[in-house]
């Protein structure tokens, strides 16, 4: 009895420990399925090439026809390439190639991608994207825009020079990518100024005067966040670095000398404290409706740069992002990292046109007709008559859907995402308000695509909010950050 009592308590621990053994391997797969895999090393890479024409060439960005005089500062691209890889195994990738650029116009990027399809075969071509930092002193890309003299590079010429070149650096990044670790960090540079002025009437307009009588307000919020990238080798040296503030380069940007913009001088400061090899690429985040030129307080603005020595805007502009990076940069080597996850998704995206109204055309018709027969205007013809050609599509019911490629990067706790647009500032706002990241870079002009207004710029109206400049709305603008945050979570969930 004794011996059969023994063995019923042996018994019952033997089921206990099975039991048990069970329960944490329950346990253990649970946790296996959500707690996020281990994070791959991160391969960095990189390159920078001078972009400069060696010939007078038309200047982009203006309405005017303006032909370059000479170079005042280096135009650059410069690429960052970025590869996941567990062992000899390769996960996600990413090419991103910040352009001293007005925009990225149609046509461009394809011909980047078949530049360097033969010579990298080995990586996605569809994860390779380029930015422009918005530099209103850079040259055309695009035929047909102006009229335009003899004897100057042509836009086809620069196009095919500028290709290029971008294909060699986004090459060189590839073949240069090592293993290294990457930071992020956010420091704060008051460079944008919202450049829409709102009147006693409700009516808005760009760079309107604040000493009117009638003004009112500044239309709308100003993002002075600066949300930086800083990439290390293995021994922890500094290599690259992306800086990324909701503000166009175009400081300078009525001139007609080639010049780089504020990005020249940032670039130029952060070399002489960080070594002249530094990659810096500089992001354009969502300022549609801003500028780094003063609205108002000038006179202050001058008299404090005379006494800082005599700085020029440039300059001061440039001390002010030099020293929101190094605020970022402090805080950012505490937690430097080399096991991050990479992840990045392309969508094309649809948005919905923005539609044309009878009145809308009918001033449209009028202003194409009056600037039809001078070849001077033919920048102003063209603005006019898209807005014809749109309409008269819409009435056949042949406009179609507006599609956007979407490049959207998880890199560690940061996201990154793109458009093609100059993005008005509210939708950047929406974006980074409700996006899962600890951090979120917005980089804006990857494409060619117009302003992209809120609603209370439409509102407003004026230039940048009316219909000749907008091939997207406000519907199609909300489109677009759902979008976005839908993909962003998307990321985080996986």
């Amino acid at each position: 009895m004794k011996h059969e009592n023994r063995r019923d308590v042996l018994k019952s621990r033997h089921a206990a420990s099975v039991l048990w053994a069970t329960a944490l391997i329950g346990v253990w797969l649970s946790l296996a399925t959500t707690l996020p895999a281990a994070a791959a090393e991160l391969w960095i890479g990189g390159a920078t090439v001078e972009i400069t024409p060696d010939r007078p060439v038309a200047l982009d960005g203006q309405r005017n026809a303006r032909i370059s005089r000479k170079v005042e500062t280096p135009l650059s691209a410069t690429a960052l390439a970025l590869q996941s890889r567990d062992g000899d195994k390769a996960g996600d990738e990413a090419i991103l190639v910040s352009c001293d650029l007005v925009a990225i116009r149609p046509g461009i990027l394809d011909k980047v991608r078949q530049k360097v399809k033969s010579r990298l075969p080995d990586f996605d071509l569809s994860k390779l994207s380029l930015g422009a930092t918005h530099t209103h002193t850079a040259p055309v890309t695009a035929e047909g825009r102006y009229t335009l003299p003899d004897g100057i590079m042509t836009p086809t010429e620069y196009a095919e020079f500028l290709t290029a070149k971008v294909a060699d650096a986004v090459v060189e990044s590839w073949q240069k990518r090592k293993p290294g670790k990457v930071g992020w960090g956010l420091g704060q540079a008051v460079v944008a100024q919202n450049r829409r002025t709102v009147y006693a009437d409700g009516s808005a307009q760009m760079y309107g005067r604040t000493n009117r009588p009638d003004f009112r307000a500044i239309e709308g919020y100003e993002d002075h966040g600066l949300e930086v990238l800083f990439f290390w080798d293995q021994q922890e040296k500094l290599i690259a670095t992306a800086v990324n503030i909701a503000c166009p380069s175009q400081e300078v940007g009525g001139g007609s000398n080639i010049n780089a913009d504020f990005w020249h001088p940032v670039r130029q400061t952060l070399r002489e404290r960080h070594g002249q090899d530094l990659l810096v690429l500089g992001w354009a985040g969502a300022s549609g409706d801003h500028t780094s030129r003063l609205m108002f307080g000038t006179a202050a603005d001058e008299r404090m740069r005379k006494l800082r020595g005599g700085l020029t805007r440039l300059d001061e502009i440039a001390r002010r992002i030099v020293n929101g990076w190094e605020e970022a940069y402090e805080g950012a080597r505490k937690d430097i990292r080399s096991d991050v996850r990479l992840a990045h998704r392309v969508q094309a995206v649809e948005l919905p046109w923005r539609e044309v109204t009878e009145a809308e055309v009918a001033e449209a018709r009028q202003q194409a007709a009056k600037y039809a027969a001078d070849p001077a205007q033919r920048w102003n013809y063209l603005w006019n008559q898209a807005v014809v050609d749109r309409y008269e599509a819409q009435q056949a019911g042949t406009a179609g859907i507006f599609t956007m490629e979407l490049h959207v990067l998880r890199l560690g706790d940061v996201a990154i995402a793109t458009n093609e647009f100059e993005l008005f500032t509210d939708y950047g706002v929406q974006i980074k308000a409700r996006s899962p990241a600890v951090q979120t870079f917005i980089i804006q002009l990857t494409g060619s695509a117009g302003y992209l207004p809120s609603q209370r710029a439409v509102r407003g109206g004026g230039y940048s909010a009316v219909i000749q400049s907008n091939r997207i709305g406000p519907e199609g603008g909300q489109v677009l950050v759902e979008r976005t945050l839908e993909t962003i979570r998307e990321l985080w969930k996986e």
